[in-house]
Order: structure tokens, then sequence, then C-alpha cells
């Protein structure tokens, strides 16, 4: 199965995650089958990007968001309007 994803880049104590897609039997920071965006939570603006036409691309063919990228989506598409 497919999953929409976060994984963790950057040095200790300054994390950086990459919204990826990604077979879930793989390892956190595995090799991804695509990448999304990004979420940098230190940042007080432009916090995350995310390419939507790919998100969605995605989740039509099946994939599995996380609830965590789900809520990202959510504040985003809030933003947006």
């Amino acid at each position: 199965m497919v999953v929409v994803r976060l994984t963790r880049l950057g040095r200790k104590k300054r994390a950086f995650f990459r919204i990826v897609c990604v077979d879930s039997r793989k390892k956190r920071d595995g090799s991804a089958l695509e990448i999304l965006g990004y979420y940098d939570p230190l940042k007080s603006e432009d916090k995350f990007k995310l390419d939507m036409e790919k998100y969605n691309a995605w989740i039509e063919k099946g994939a599995k968001p996380t609830l965590a990228v789900e809520n990202l989506v959510k504040t985003l598409k809030e933003v947006k309007k």
C-alpha cells in the first residue's frame, strides 16, 4: 500500500520534513516514490508547501495520507480561502 507521509530531514533539534509518497513497508526515511512538498515547523512564514495536483493524483490512485499529512492539508486549504 502506498502512503503519503512525512520523512525527517535536518539536524538535531532542527527538524525539517518532506511530504512524500512511499510504500508503507519502507522505513520512515527510506526511498520515496515521489516528493510532494515540505514542512518546516520552525519557520514563522511559509511553513509548508504542497503540490496539490500531485497529492490529489496519488489520493485518486489509492494512497492513504497519515494523520499528520491530513492535518497539514486541512490547514493549507484554510489558508488559501
